[in-house]
């Protein structure tokens, strides 16, 4: 009977998906079938979030302590909802082939293992814990889509997003997830199928986690790169505005000097032009002699 119940979640949860993502591509077709994909995606990371993060840190019991415990009504309707999800969504991966292997093998590791815990009635507290951690990152990595989709990418927001997005995901995914796969491991009532579950999902954080390392190291060697440039462009034009205003200074004084001295020029000629001139073209000085004429001369 439970068998029946949580068949009937995981149908209506791949028809609620299924349906949500069809209502997208009816009101917004122009934007596409990716477009429109991804949204229901974002949709799905923050619903399962809020939902396990409910499950694990609320509800309980704690996944460190209690691996491999008989499973919640609560967890076994989370994980009904996870997998109606994961199987739409690698169905469309599939049909448009938008993925590469290994996405898709985490899609497929991640159907089986809830399937393992669905059947076995045990182990959903750490399978919640595990999709909590793994979809922490997932709203992040889906605005980083849309953001260079829409031309912000290359902005603050989106290396803050960037940013965010290595963080959570090595500390959480990495660094909280070896804690959970130990306690999985050595759980006397964890299955050997879940912990070989464990195993590969673990394995398979870790190959994006080098992927993810190579990426931040590449764009932050760009982005140092791009701050170097600017900054050197900046002292060019600093020393060019510096060597510009030297030059009109320069130019203001030599500019003034002439000034005055066509200045001082006309001064004289005007006080030459204005001297008395007598009979025979002699000029009067200022103390009343006659230039040309001495002393003796005078009658």
């Amino acid at each position: 009977m439970m068998a029946v119940a949580a068949l009937l979640e995981v149908l209506c949860s791949l028809a609620g998906w299924s349906g949500l993502y069809a209502l997208l591509c009816r009101v917004s077709p122009e934007r596409g079938p990716e477009w429109n994909c991804r949204l229901v995606t974002l949709t799905h990371g923050v619903a399962i979030v809020m939902l396990t993060a409910y499950v694990v840190f609320v509800d309980g019991p704690w996944p460190l302590t209690h691996a491999g415990s008989e499973n919640t009504a609560l967890q076994t309707s989370a994980l009904c909802v996870c997998l109606g999800y994961f199987l739409f969504d690698m169905s469309w991966c599939v049909h448009f082939g938008s993925e590469g292997a290994v996405m898709l093998g985490h899609h497929a590791a991640s159907v089986i293992g809830i399937l393992l815990a669905l059947l076995s009635g045990a182990s959903a507290c750490e399978t919640c814990a595990v999709i909590f951690g793994s979809e922490l990152t997932n709203p992040l990595l889906q605005a980083r889509w849309f953001l260079r989709r829409l031309g912000r990418y290359d902005s603050l927001l989106g290396d803050a997003v960037d940013l965010l997005f290595i963080f959570l995901f090595a500390t959480v995914r990495v660094g909280v997830g070896a804690a959970m796969f130990y306690y999985e491991l050595t759980s006397p009532r964890t299955s050997v199928a879940m912990k070989l579950g464990g195993v590969v999902m673990y394995g398979l954080a870790w190959v994006f986690m080098v992927d993810i390392a190579r990426f931040g190291y590449k764009k932050s060697r760009m982005r140092y790169k791009q701050w170097r440039e600017k900054r050197n462009d900046s002292d060019v034009d600093g020393r060019t505005s510096f060597r510009q205003r030297c030059v009109s200074d320069v130019m203001v004084v030599v500019a003034v000097a002439m000034f005055s001295t066509v200045r001082l020029h006309m001064r004289r000629s005007s006080s030459q032009s204005d001297r008395p001139v007598l009979p025979g073209g002699e000029t009067r000085n200022l103390a009343g002699g006659v230039k040309g004429c001495t002393p003796s001369n005078r009658l």
